[in-house]
């Protein structure tokens, strides 16, 4: 039985978009693509994947574990682990598959409606890994560093790892320490570009709070905005597309509230993963980013 320490053969996975990505960051899915072309890690779609049951985990926890564990049995079938792009999801999934590995008799309950309503069963056999933890754990930075071809040193990059990608530990492999998280400083350094410390760096975006209490929501993001405005960074660096509602989508928002102006850059990792790979910054969807980028890309020097 495949466990989330377990490493997948062959760099070949389920891509597991969920509800976020393909409506409102498409530039994400566009740019993770084209990375994932360009280091060799094969992407396969299933279009019968659905939410990942998350929204619903507070109120049926059997409910829950039964969409995700729909959608870990279609990429089961298939015979690869699942790759997110959501850490929401990504959590959402690793923890189901982790109270499905390690309980017998939870798998055979949820199989039994599986199988009843679905035709479906699952048998433990997926791994489920976020887009970023493949490319420092399966990829390594070493590789990625091999493969830069454009001089991203002038940039200066504020990581947010935000909430899921590293909590529980348990359930993603205790790949890293969840108080003192490395993996993104180390793939934005990867790139050539600075990573940048700054105070508040692991608190949440304010997603998770947006619908109860909007002014709430929006003070959390422009506390965090404002530290990393501090440290004159040129962008935000980020792996979730709902802290991406908040720092960018909200931005202007956030501005209008609190009486400041950032006008900080939110990109993808894979978007600054893949400038730095050569990739041209149309491919990446940079033109879909709702804070402009033109400053950052004065500073990223490009071959004459």
């Amino acid at each position: 039985m495949k466990k989330n320490g377990d490493h997948p053969k062959n760099n070949s996975y389920t891509l597991f978009l969920g509800c976020t990505v393909p409506v409102r960051t498409l530039n994400y899915e566009i740019a993770a693509r084209k990375v994932a072309g360009a280091l060799d890690i094969h992407l396969h779609d299933i279009p019968e994947f659905s939410c990942c049951g998350y929204p619903i985990k507070s109120i049926s926890h059997h409910a829950y574990l039964l969409m995700a564990a729909r959608n870990l049995a279609l990429a089961e079938s298939k015979g690869h682990s699942v790759c997110t792009l959501c850490s929401s999801c990504g959590g959402s999934l690793a923890e189901a598959n982790h109270e499905l590995q390690e309980d017998k008799n939870l798998r055979k309950r949820i199989n039994e409606d599986l199988h009843q309503w679905l035709g479906l069963r699952y048998e433990g056999e997926v791994q489920v890994l976020h887009f970023a933890r493949i490319l420092h754990r399966e990829i390594g930075v070493k590789k990625i560093e091999s493969k830069v071809q454009i001089d991203l040193s002038g940039l200066r990059i504020a990581p947010h790892y935000g909430c899921h990608y590293t909590k529980p530990s348990n359930v993603h492999g205790r790949a890293e320490d969840p108080e003192d998280p490395k993996s993104l400083d180390d793939l934005i350094r990867a790139t050539g570009a600075q990573s940048v410390s700054y105070e508040d760096k692991l608190s949440c975006c304010g997603g998770g709070v947006l619908a109860i209490d909007e002014q709430v929501a929006l003070g959390m993001a422009q506390k965090k905005l404002e530290h990393i405005h501090a440290q004159q960074a040129d962008a935000i660096v980020l792996i979730c597309p709902f802290c991406n509602v908040m720092y960018e989508s909200n931005q202007k928002k956030v501005e209008k509230v609190f009486q400041k102006e950032y006008k900080l850059p939110v990109l993808f990792y894979p978007q600054l993963l893949g400038l730095a790979l050569g990739i041209e910054p149309d491919e990446l969807g940079l033109k879909m980013n709702r804070i402009k980028t033109t400053d950052l890309m004065k500073k990223v020097r490009r071959p004459a």
